[in-house]
């Protein structure tokens, strides 16, 4: 008796050490699958949606980042993402979501606009989402922003607090969306300081920090004080090189953009962000498909529809008299008082 139940101890702790090794194994599988991309599971959600990053990657601190933030937020939805190194990576990663049956598949990113268009042309069945660009294809929502009205509220703001009435500009790639950046950003300076000096630099790239170093390096040695980066995570190296002159003594500022940047990178050098609520656009049109209202067609977001503004601490570098002047600009630009031009002066 005392025999046999000794050995049904023994059985029961190795049963145990079986169990726990497996369940182990379960999570150690799970964390590799963050290689290529990550997720945000909910073994309750019964909503898949994907979203496939343009070549800045989800940890841009920028605009893709802030499109998965506000995808990962939704409680009721499993989310994944996938991170795209290059172009070819885009139809193909778009395709994994659609093929694997995900009830929406995102393009974050105007550079996506002709793989969308094709995936969505050859799967008339499958609920498609892009950022920045137009898709005309009736199962695909596309989602476009006004970025020249909220660049130019921080136009103002450099017009008005730059000392050395230079400023710059660091762009990524030349491209419409980046270009209407630039347009507000020269808009909003003329508007109140004529005399300010905007110079403009074009990377080619959302994914090359040092080049964005140097842009930016360049600008300050030639007396900007204030820059304005548009160009993902090459705007990373813009930050880098003015905080680098921040803490020698120099006083230089970065305007941020997509996000509140001085979460990241530091109220000492960051002295406003243009905030493009990307976030608010992907979880908006997510719950579409949860709540079974999804329908394709195509949006574009201002000022008016608060899809573009200044970050809400602006105050903490801003002063109160230049917030004023941006409110008022903001309701003559709602009012229609202003048109932003859309496309910079050559």
């Amino acid at each position: 008796m005392k025999k046999s139940f000794k050995l049904s101890i023994v059985l029961l702790l190795a049963l145990t050490v079986v169990l726990a090794g497996c369940g182990n194994n379960k999570n150690n599988a799970n964390a590799g699958n963050s290689a290529s991309g990550g997720s945000n599971s909910n073994t309750a959600a019964s909503v898949k949606v994907g979203l496939v990053t343009d070549v800045g990657g989800v940890n841009d601190k920028s605009f893709n980042q802030s499109a998965w933030e506000g995808l990962s937020s939704l409680s009721d939805v499993k989310s994944e993402y996938l991170q795209s190194t290059k172009p070819d990576d885009y139809q193909t990663n778009l395709n994994k979501f659609v093929k694997g049956g995900y009830d929406l598949t995102w393009g974050i990113g105007m550079d996506l606009g002709d793989a969308v268009d094709q995936v969505a042309s050859e799967n008339p069945n499958a609920k498609l989402a892009i950022i920045d660009a137009t898709v005309d294809q009736p199962n695909v929502k596309s989602v476009t922003f006004s970025e020249n009205e909220g660049s130019f509220l921080v136009g103002v703001v450099a017009g008005m607090m730059t000392k050395t009435n230079k400023i710059g500009f660091v762009g990524g790639s030349q491209i419409p969306v980046i270009e209407r950046f630039e347009a507000g950003f020269k808009a909003g300076i003329a508007a109140v300081n004529p005399n300010a000096q905007v110079l403009v630099n074009y990377t080619g790239a959302f994914d090359k920090p040092d080049l964005g170093k140097t842009a930016a390096a360049t600008f300050y040695d030639n007396g900007a004080d204030i820059v304005f980066q548009a160009a993902g995570g090459t705007g990373t190296g813009v930050f880098n090189e003015a905080t680098a002159r921040v803490k020698s003594g120099q006083k230089v500022w970065v305007i941020g953009v997509d996000k509140d940047q001085s979460l990241e990178f530091g109220d000492e050098v960051t002295l406003t962000s243009m905030v493009k609520r990307v976030d608010e656009a992907v979880k908006r049109v997510s719950q579409e498909v949860v709540d079974g209202t999804f329908k394709g067609g195509s949006e574009v977001l201002g000022l008016k529809e608060n899809g573009v503004g200044i970050a809400d601490t602006s105050e903490k570098n801003v002063p109160a008299d230049v917030l004023a002047k941006v409110e008022e600009y903001k309701q003559k630009i709602i009012n229609g008082e202003i048109t932003v031009p859309a496309e910079p002066t050559k």
